[in-house]
């Protein structure tokens, strides 16, 4: 593993194992930490041995993993359908610098390229986990908190939703493109 690569680990209230994948750390701003993944990036959900996806991402995308926010945001490129999809997730965690981990608390937020609509996704399987996890009323407040304000922060284009994002964008295909050209 490089200093700059980064596992990401989700997982759910429970403490199982969601997805898991590899990017690279790209920089950080003031919106947190930004790391990339190019098209062909495999995403995998499940426990090792027994996964239930294994996916190579189509598109390059970056995440931003914001400092003590309950959200994620991965920004995807042509030809992906959606040009965000926000997780509301606890707070990230890092265990050291290469692993990074959140619970994902179901709600996703996402924005559609071609029209730029934004919806609020997986309502039905939030209220089911809130039971199933026993989800406390203080994580439920956050988590919904998190949804409204992501929705109207995609949908008005507040920053880093509006413009900044393709900075990284830039960026993730700036150092993919000198990883395809390294020696083998």
């Amino acid at each position: 593993m490089s200093d700059d690569e980064v596992r990401v680990v989700w997982r759910k209230f429970d403490g199982g194992l969601h997805w898991r994948h590899p990017m690279t750390r790209l920089g950080e701003d003031e919106f947190g930490v930004w790391l990339g993944a190019p098209a062909g990036t495999v995403y995998r959900r499940g426990e090792p041995g027994r996964e239930t996806a294994v996916v190579a991402v189509e598109d390059d995308r970056v995440l931003l993993i914001p400092r003590d926010d309950w959200w994620t945001a991965e920004f995807q490129a042509d030809p992906a359908r959606l040009d965000a999809y926000c997780d509301v997730a606890t707070p990230a965690s890092w265990p050291h610098p290469g692993e990074v981990t959140m619970v994902d608390l179901d709600l996703d937020v996402c924005r559609v390229r071609d029209d730029m609509s934004v919806y609020v996704d997986d309502e039905d399987e939030f209220a089911d986990h809130q039971v199933r996890y026993g989800y406390p009323a203080d994580v439920v407040e956050r988590a919904e908190a998190a949804s409204a304000w992501l929705t109207v922060a995609l949908r008005d284009g507040v920053e880093p939703f509006g413009s900044r994002y393709r900075t990284w964008l830039d960026r993730l295909a700036e150092v993919a493109g000198a990883e395809d050209r390294r020696p083998a």
